[in-house]
């Protein structure tokens, strides 16, 4: 997966103001046999997104032209609950989601969003109504902060997450920082096995 810094972003929202949404909701356990973190996003929100003639519900927000093209979905509290399956976030980030604004996270959800360079933000219900009212809205990572044209809501992040989402690393560039420690540590150890 390509990861790209998230640092100022301004995109499109969709609300979606349901609480515990869990992971089923989000991919269904039918869609799990794919080998790759790709290809998920056709079947992302499959039971609430499409009709049973397999056409799309026009009733579902994410299918309403005003919402086309929304990369920040606003959502209720509790999301990602559940099971731990990371094909939820990797089917949210396939169907371009980048950002994702709700009441509260499952811990397990929030993680497995920070690991697939998507950024998960909480919010209370006052601020994410107002988002809500929005077309676009701007994220500031490096701030910890959410703006409309009107008003601006700040967020708390943990410092590491922080750091590797605006600087688009991963959990394997993360350790890649420190190949040379790592490389001196691997001389020191064979020099003790080899005397």
């Amino acid at each position: 997966m390509d990861i790209q810094p998230i640092t100022t972003y301004t995109g499109k929202i969709v609300p979606l103001f349901h609480d515990n949404i869990d992971t089923d909701q989000i991919i269904p356990k039918v869609h799990l046999k794919r080998i790759s973190k790709t290809g998920f996003g056709p079947f992302a929100f499959d039971e609430w997104r499409y009709l049973e003639d397999g056409s799309d519900n026009p009733d579902f927000n994410p299918n309403k032209p005003q919402y086309e093209g929304a990369s920040i979905l606003i959502t209720g509290d509790n999301f990602g609950c559940g099971s731990s399956r990371e094909h939820a976030a990797w089917a949210l980030k396939d169907y371009g989601f980048n950002i994702i604004i709700a009441g509260s996270f499952s811990d397990i959800f929030y993680m497995n969003c920070t690991k697939n360079a998507m950024l998960p933000i909480v919010l209370d219900q006052e601020a994410r109504e107002h988002l809500a009212q929005f077309e676009e809205i701007t994220v500031d990572l490096p701030e910890q902060t959410v703006s409309s044209p009107e008003q601006t809501f700040y967020f708390t992040i943990d410092e590491t997450w922080k750091n590797k989402l605006v600087n688009g690393l991963d959990d394997i560039a993360v350790t890649l920082q420190y190949e040379d420690e790592i490389a001196a540590y691997e001389q020191a150890k064979a020099k003790t096995y080899n005397n």
